[in-house]
């Protein structure tokens, strides 16, 4: 379908300043965080380069003021959280390094407080919690906490725990750890004074699911989990004053006939539109991104389209603060891609073919 790209007349009256991309990369041959420049204008990718050397930095995080880039890595080979401070003309400059004591991680998030951070370690079951100096450095890992058991509905990928995301409540009182082996969402309650996470519960997700990442909904009042194994998304409605979840409904991302066109498919990343009606989850396999309409009532998703993404294996995807681009970063083919948000039916264009190289890209964050 042909569509026309109508940017908003606030941006044409004031157009928006060139944005500073920082992509986490999983190349064994180019191995480090490589910076480009966004023009939200246009959605152009420009300038891939280098900004610095580190072995597999695979998930990138910000502090909240936006003046420290946290990375999971492996430095020396091992395993570890780097902190970067982000200078005035967006190149970085290490801070320190701190081991994570355990395996990779897989996951990084930093507090809405900005006084600790999360690591989710999915092959050795744990989540850590390492709290943040001033200036945004790393201290000495605080807490480790270890998930137990295993579904073993798909026993060669749920016979363990396997965490595989860390993130918090809109209002930073509770933390949420989706469990790829346990088929739950893990629930903690934060502690402040302590910096500490205590246990708070959790949710099953559907035998065999994988849960993966998972997002809140515009308003706080649902969530949106992602999960791997079968490919759809699970909506939960969310109690702010204990963190509880309920399930609520499940969509497929996609339908049985698109699976088959590929010997395997999974689930990487989700994400929710500023405005709160549309919801986007990459699909590896496929190589596609689907587009949903949320209910804001219910919080249940229908499927709008599935986007292609001019690449090869979507490790993540990612959206600029506007709502108006999503960039969707081919892991397999070394490529990010641009794509153009339609406002008003939240679909997906291709207006300028836009598509960049970059090695094995497994995370997209603009400091917008």
């Amino acid at each position: 379908m042909l569509r026309c790209l109508i940017l908003p007349l606030c941006l044409l009256m004031h157009p928006l300043a060139a944005v500073d991309v920082y992509l986490g990369t999983m190349s064994k041959t180019a191995e480090g965080i490589f910076r480009a420049t966004f023009d939200p204008e246009q959605g152009k990718l420009t300038g891939v380069e280098l900004a610095a050397q580190m072995e597999r930095p695979a998930f990138l995080a910000f502090h909240p003021q936006r003046h420290t880039l946290y990375a999971i890595a492996r430095p020396n080979k091992e395993a570890s959280v780097v902190a970067y401070r982000i200078l005035d003309d967006g190149a970085l400059e290490l801070l320190n390094v701190v081991p994570t004591g355990d395996d990779n991680a897989a996951h990084i998030a930093v507090h809405p407080s900005g006084k600790f951070l999360l690591t989710a370690q999915y092959r050795a079951g744990s989540v850590a919690l390492f709290p943040l100096q001033a200036d945004g450095s790393l201290g000495e890992r605080q807490q480790l906490i270890r998930h137990e058991g295993g579904s073993g509905v798909v026993p060669q990928r749920q016979s363990a725990p396997h965490p595989h995301w860390v993130g918090f409540s809109p209002d930073g009182r509770f933390a949420f750890v989706p469990d790829l082996g346990l088929d739950q969402i893990v629930i903690y309650a934060v502690n402040l004074d302590t910096l500490e996470l205590e246990p708070a519960g959790y949710v099953d997700a559907l035998p065999g699911a994988g849960p993966r990442h998972m997002r809140f909904s515009a308003d706080g009042r649902y969530v949106y989990l992602l999960n791997e194994l079968t490919l759809a998304v699970t909506s939960f409605a969310y109690n702010s004053e204990n963190g509880a979840l309920e399930p609520r409904s499940t969509t497929q991302a996609l339908t049985d006939e698109l699976k088959a066109k590929e010997r395997f498919n999974s689930s990487s990343e989700i994400l929710v539109h500023p405005n709160g009606r549309f919801v986007y989850s990459a699909n590896r396999g496929h190589d596609s991104v689907t587009a949903y309409t949320a209910n804001l009532e219910t919080g249940a998703l229908a499927v709008i389209e599935v986007e292609p993404i001019r690449g090869a294996w979507p490790r993540n995807i990612a959206m600029d603060s506007t709502g108006a681009w999503l960039l969707a970063a081919g892991m397999h083919s070394n490529t990010v891609s641009v794509f153009a948000i339609d406002a008003d039916s939240g679909e997906l264009s291709f207006p300028r073919g836009h598509v960049v190289s970059a090695p094995a890209v497994s995370c997209i964050l603009l400091n917008d």
